[in-house]
């Protein structure tokens, strides 16, 4: 897998490549990244998966860098509320549902989390934020997408790897979000083997570094350090791994399990 940055991931599960919430562009209105742009090698996937609404989430220019006819997954109403997606085969999911797409079983979950498109506060409303838990049959991997603490966590099949988010960009979190040691918690009530750390340390509003530099410590320099130091502390089986933008990382797949 290859981390991009925020909750941009690619998971290659053998021949077949997952992407997750694409975001690959130096600024997001008032946001600036703190890296430079993904490559082209970001876009290239057998499937998107699109967690909610949320520009940073559902970015339409990232998405229509990846090629024509691609699937894309997204929350059941997505269409309706965000013009621009017909480029791409779009598969509406919402809590509770099971589909396969390019070999890749899929499994949809609730998640804790206001994922309405800001500028469409009516069309959107209805729109649910979701997360995922897939495999190829072989390696399983979870991304609850944004969300705060949930209780359904431990509804969750155990995974190979957890891919949780552990900050935001401020000024405060909420809790429709994981901060890091909500995050460990999480990873142990699913029951995952590994867990890497995303959606923190990627982008950040100028302005706020300067009127807010606790928070911006808070939320975006020290949370992989939290996230490592909670696992360490609780216990945990699960390695996290928080790899710099753009490093590849293999995960080696247990004997006897997905």
């Amino acid at each position: 897998m290859t981390w991009w940055g925020h909750s941009s991931m690619t998971i290659d599960l053998g021949s077949v490549s997952v992407a997750t919430d694409p975001l690959l562009t130096r600024w997001l209105y008032h946001l600036h990244r703190a890296a430079p742009e993904p490559p082209e090698a970001a876009t290239g996937a057998d499937v998107v998966l699109i967690s909610h609404l949320h520009h940073d989430h559902l970015h339409l220019p990232s998405l229509a860098r990846f090629k024509p006819g691609v699937p894309i997954v997204v929350p059941r109403g997505a269409p309706a509320a965000v013009k621009g997606l017909d480029s791409h085969e779009l598969i509406e999911v919402e809590p509770g549902d099971s589909v396969t797409v390019a070999g890749v079983s899929i499994e949809v979950l609730p998640a804790k989390h206001d994922g309405r498109r800001d500028t469409l506060p009516r069309r959107s409303r209805e729109v649910p934020a979701i997360g995922f838990r897939f495999t190829d049959g072989r390696t399983s991997v979870w991304y609850p997408g944004d969300t705060g603490v949930q209780r359904e966590f431990d509804d969750v099949e155990p995974v190979d790897l957890a891919a949780v988010p552990i900050g935001g960009w401020g000024p405060t979190l909420g809790d429709d979000h994981l901060d890091p040691e909500e995050a460990v918690a999480a990873v142990g009530a699913v029951g995952a083997r590994q867990a890497l750390a995303v959606h923190y340390g990627t982008y950040w509003p100028l302005a706020l570094k300067r009127l807010h530099p606790r928070n911006h410590h808070r939320l975006f320099v020290t949370p992989p350090q939290r996230f490592l130091r909670a696992a360490e502390q609780t216990g945990l089986e699960a390695v996290p791994l928080t790899p710099g933008f753009g490093e590849r990382i293999e995960v080696a797949r247990p004997v006897g399990r997905e």
